[in-house]
């Protein structure tokens, strides 16, 4: 039996559209996948939607279900929340999370899912890619009981950061960002705010999540001797220039990269990326994290949607997309 389903795609930079697609009918080991709600990642799908990804970074930055080449025609996404309608016994009926670009329906091998706790309901769920890239951060920082610690940049993942910092025993954790109105988000969290010249130093570590320059210049100037910064911002095609002179070297700073796409080192030899993604998903039972959905839109919406966010003209935290009353094409 033909199926059809609907997808947003880059046609080119600055450019989307809903496009009619076709599904193939599921194998065995297949699931059919009925979309609740996606998420944007702000981040990265804003960068990629201006064309923003360097060529040499093209095969590096292909999500799981990408169709299409950089810079376009691409169909990206990688934050989809959903019902299995066809599929093994055990995963019918059941709320997924997949690594899956925006699309009204689609089919993918089971074990590309993964289920969402009762405890969390599929509006939050799309936060998983989020929070997991906060947990693979943290298992790369290793936080110690008492540290001082600043995240700089409150954005979806900063403040993904920041939630999990929360629950750490003894530790001084501040949010920091030059918009006052992210305040707003560190108290929901549980964390202090401040400004960036406002901030406390002496830090252990700094989570830098901010994607600029001035902002990662700020986390070194927040450390105390010996500290880290944890980088975690990817700044596309941008280079970015660095103090490494003045104190740098005498005081002994270090800057380190985290990425998702491999499991910690730290934890790699234990935890598969299944792990991982279901224990964000576990931890997403906490509705503090409601904090980071600041907007909304219909899935049609994504083509004028997008460029807004793009633009700075949508600010906030993740964007996430309903899918209720879609009609798939006939």
């Amino acid at each position: 039996m033909d199926r059809a389903a609907r997808a947003f795609w880059l046609r080119s930079p600055g450019h989307g559209e809903i496009r009619d697609v076709a599904l193939q009918e599921p194998a065995a080991e297949d699931v059919l996948v009925r979309t609740l709600c996606s998420g944007i990642s702000r981040g990265t799908e804003t960068l990629v939607f201006r064309g923003g990804v360097p060529q040499s970074q093209h095969d590096a930055m292909r999500a799981p279900f990408q169709e299409g080449d950089f810079p376009g025609p691409v169909k990206y996404g990688y934050l989809n929340v959903g019902i299995v309608e066809q599929g093994p016994p055990q995963l019918l009926g059941r709320t997924v999370f997949c690594l899956y670009p925006h699309q009204t329906r689609y089919v993918v091998p089971a074990s590309a899912v993964t289920v969402v706790p009762d405890s969390v309901p599929a509006s939050r769920a799309v936060l998983a890619g989020t929070v997991e890239t906060a947990v693979n951060a943290l298992w790369d920082a290793a936080p110690m009981l008492g540290d001082r610690i600043a995240v700089v940049g409150a954005g979806m993942v900063g403040a993904g950061v920041a939630a999990l910092l929360a629950r750490y025993p003894a530790v001084r954790v501040q949010l920091v960002d030059a918009d006052p109105a992210r305040a707003s988000v560190a108290e929901a969290l549980g964390v202090e705010f401040a400004l960036p010249q406002d901030a406390a130093g002496d830090c252990d570590l700094v989570v830098h999540a901010s994607a600029t320059e001035e902002g990662l210049a700020r986390s070194l100037e927040l450390l105390a001797l010996e500290g880290t910064v944890l980088e975690l911002s990817w700044y596309g095609d941008r280079r970015v220039s660095l103090p490494l002179g003045e104190a740098f070297h005498s005081r002994r700073l270090v800057v380190r990269s985290s990425q998702v796409g491999t499991v910690s080192p730290a934890r790699g030899s234990r935890r598969t990326y299944a792990d991982r993604l279901a224990l964000a998903l576990d931890l997403l039972a906490d509705p503090a994290f409601d904090a980071l959905v600041t907007g909304e839109c219909a899935f049609d919406e994504l083509p004028q949607v997008l460029p807004r966010l793009a633009s700075g003209e949508l600010p906030g935290l993740c964007h996430r997309v309903r899918y209720e009353n879609v009609a798939d094409p006939a």
